[in-house]
């Protein structure tokens, strides 16, 4: 798995600054910075990614909490062979949680996330898989059919009137 974007990402960078013409060394210098600290993590749990060089900055996101994947793609993108995978929560802001920028192989990496996602909600790729391996039950789903068949029982007692 990836953990350093593809140098071609420094390549789209230069010419993104390069189209700010009079702010070139403003919007360079910070991408540049950014594309030497950038660095991702992929676990068993889920994605982290880390950069910055003054001001650091990380972000970590379990595979539970990822709702949708976009991949991205403007016209240099194509041109250079590059992708972007925008990764959203449900945690209720307009924009993606985190971007994994400077990707070719964009089909290998939203497909492993997907499975991924998949996985750690439960969802099978087969119905076949033996019981054994199923993932373990989620605490606080125990615990809320505990407190509904608790007052089913309650309820009962007291009667249709009550």
């Amino acid at each position: 798995m990836i953990t350093r974007p593809d140098p071609i990402l420094l390549s789209y960078y230069l010419v993104v600054s390069l189209l700010t013409t009079v702010a070139f060394p403003f919007v360079f210098l910070p991408l540049f910075f950014k594309y030497k600290t950038l660095q991702y993590r992929f676990d068993d749990e889920g994605i982290a990614m880390s950069w910055g060089l003054l001001f650091r900055k990380e972000i970590y996101l379990t595979y539970r909490r990822i709702q949708d994947i976009h991949v991205t793609r403007n016209i240099l993108h194509r041109w250079m062979g590059l992708a972007a995978i925008a990764v959203q929560t449900a945690s209720g802001s307009a924009g993606a949680e985190m971007t994994i920028d400077g990707v070719r192989e964009i089909d290998v990496l939203r497909d492993f996330l997907y499975a991924r996602m998949r996985g750690a909600k439960g969802e099978t790729e087969s119905s076949d898989r033996p019981v054994a391996e199923s993932p373990p039950v989620d605490e606080a789903l125990v615990l809320l059919r505990e407190i509904r068949d608790e007052l089913r029982r309650v309820s009962s007692m007291r009667g249709p009137h009550a």
